[in-house]
C-alpha cells in the first residue's frame, strides 16, 4: 500500500474556510486503486502547525501514479489549492 500524505499553509489573509471547495473535491475524487481519503483542516492544538491536511491510501504504487497523473486530480491541485497555498508538501510511504 502506498499512502499520500499532503500539508499545507495558506497565504497570510486567507481564511481556512476557503478550503472547503477544494478538500470537498479531493474527497470526491473516486480513482482506481483507492482505498481510502482522509481531509481536514488544523485542529489549532500548538503553534506553526501546518493549516491542512489530506492522506489517501492506494493499493499500490501503480494505483498512486495514474491518480497524480490524473487530470481531475491536477485540476483540483491547480484550481482549488495552488492560489490559495503558500506551501504544500508530499509524501508518500509505503506501508
Amino acid at each position: 500500500m502506498i499512502r499520500n500524505v499532503v500539508v499545507g499553509r495558506l497565504h497570510d489573509g486567507v481564511e481556512p474556510s476557503a478550503l472547503g471547495p477544494g478538500l470537498e473535491a479531493v474527497v470526491a475524487l473516486e480513482p482506481p486503486g483507492l482505498v481510502s481519503v482522509v481531509v481536514g483542516l488544523d485542529a489549532g492544538l500548538r503553534e506553526q502547525s501546518w493549516d491542512f491536511a489530506i492522506t489517501s491510501d492506494f493499493v499500490d504504487e501503480q494505483a498512486y501514479r495514474a491518480y497524480d497523473e490524473d487530470e481531475e486530480h491536477n485540476r483540483v491541485r491547480r484550481d482549488l489549492f495552488a492560489p490559495l497555498c503558500a506551501e504544500i508538501a508530499r509524501v508518500q510511504v509505503r506501508c
